[in-house]
């Protein structure tokens, strides 16, 4: 057989995963050799879950022997990349609940027997939300006392156990970072649908932030990637608690974004709106837009595109900008794809500088 006979047979989605998805996993905690072995092994996308789950528990095991030598701090760094890649394990593999769920719960795991032993250490926190429980991971600077919050709200299949090198750039600035999954987002997805309305969660968030005396609940900002990033200015429209707003390559008006985005990400979309169906998926869409919201939105706020973004339209970044009423500042990245993740460096210090001034005393 020839190499181009073998290549016809590997399944599409594989090949347009190895394809387009190393930035995002690189950028996000997995190692590149990870990357190319994981896709490089399998043919099928029913193989997807169950090889990241393998190569998972390699990092798994490297922590067990960190741990027993007394080596905490290695050990949390290797569950962490485990933990993130369960989480690209799932976080698309929809047709297989159980699987799915499976390799999610086993990424909670590992993340969750991290945070004590992380720099700076995070805690599981727990936020009741309508008759639910909303799960986040909160982290704080050292030497900070009362530090301002960076609530860092999911996209369409990321979830907090993606968020650690998101989250360092904050913290090394002194922000506490309070990373959550909403209803349709991670540990929120498997009982709650996606919920256009964010601003309900996250007002919750708000008040859970304003039970604790060691955050500084008057100086909150909330950053939202990918659907995250029509989810954080629909929250700072109606929350006046939020003093700055990052919207981070999202949709303006997720119904005119849903039919060109991957056959993947409309497959996540409808399971995660607990649609029947993608016409009915469709509907919930349609009540995700900004069009109302954006003019409410009074906060600064920074907003990055992609001129790349083969995910979501990059026209809708400058939309946002000139329907905010606040101060509003674009990072339109020219060589940017989706979350631009394939240039970080272009807007991730930006952001953290950007948002360390907001919230300045």
């Amino acid at each position: 057989m020839t190499a181009t006979e073998q290549h016809s047979e590997i399944d599409p989605r594989v090949a347009s995963a190895a394809a387009h998805w190393s930035h995002r996993f690189v950028t996000n905690g997995v190692p590149l050799a990870d990357f190319q072995d994981v896709t490089g092994s399998i043919r099928h996308w029913d193989e997807w879950c169950a090889a990241w789950a393998s190569r998972a528990e390699v990092h798994e095991g490297l922590a067990q022997a960190a741990f027993a030598g007394g080596y905490e701090r290695s050990g949390a760094e290797h569950l962490s990349t485990a933990a993130v890649c369960y989480h690209f394990g799932k976080f698309l593999f929809v047709h297989d609940r159980a699987q799915m769920r499976a390799a999610h719960e086993r990424a909670v795991d590992c993340r969750n027997r991290a945070l004590p032993f992380v720099d700076p250490p995070g805690e599981r926190v727990e936020i009741p939300w309508n008759g639910h429980t909303l799960y986040g991971n909160l982290r704080k600077p050292r030497g900070v006392e009362r530090p301002p919050v960076v609530v860092m709200a999911m996209g369409l299949d990321s979830a907090k156990e993606e968020m650690p090198s998101n989250e360092q750039v904050f913290l090394d600035r002194g922000l506490a970072t309070l990373a959550f999954d909403g209803p349709g987002q991670g540990e929120g997805e498997y009982d709650m649908p996606i919920h256009p309305a964010y601003e309900e969660p996250v007002s919750a968030v708000l008040d859970m932030i304003e039970t604790r005396n060691d955050l500084d609940s008057d100086r909150v900002a909330i950053w939202g990637v990918s659907l995250g990033g029509y989810y954080a200015p629909r929250a700072a429209a109606y929350e006046d608690r939020l003093k700055a707003c990052v919207s981070l390559t999202g949709p303006f008006d997720f119904a005119e974004a849903f039919d060109r985005a991957p056959p993947l990400t409309r497959a996540a979309f409808t399971a995660r709106a607990f649609a029947s169906g993608e016409d009915a998926a469709r509907e919930v869409a349609a009540h995700m837009t900004l069009e109302e919201a954006a003019p409410r939105i009074r906060c600064p706020t920074y907003i990055v595109g992609g001129a790349l973004d083969r995910v979501l339209p990059p026209d809708h970044a400058q939309r946002l900008a000139d329907a905010v009423s606040g101060p509003v500042v674009l990072n339109m990245i020219e060589d940017g794809t989706h979350v631009a993740n394939n240039r970080p460096y272009k807007y991730r210090t930006q952001v953290a500088d950007w948002l360390a001034d907001a919230l300045a005393r």
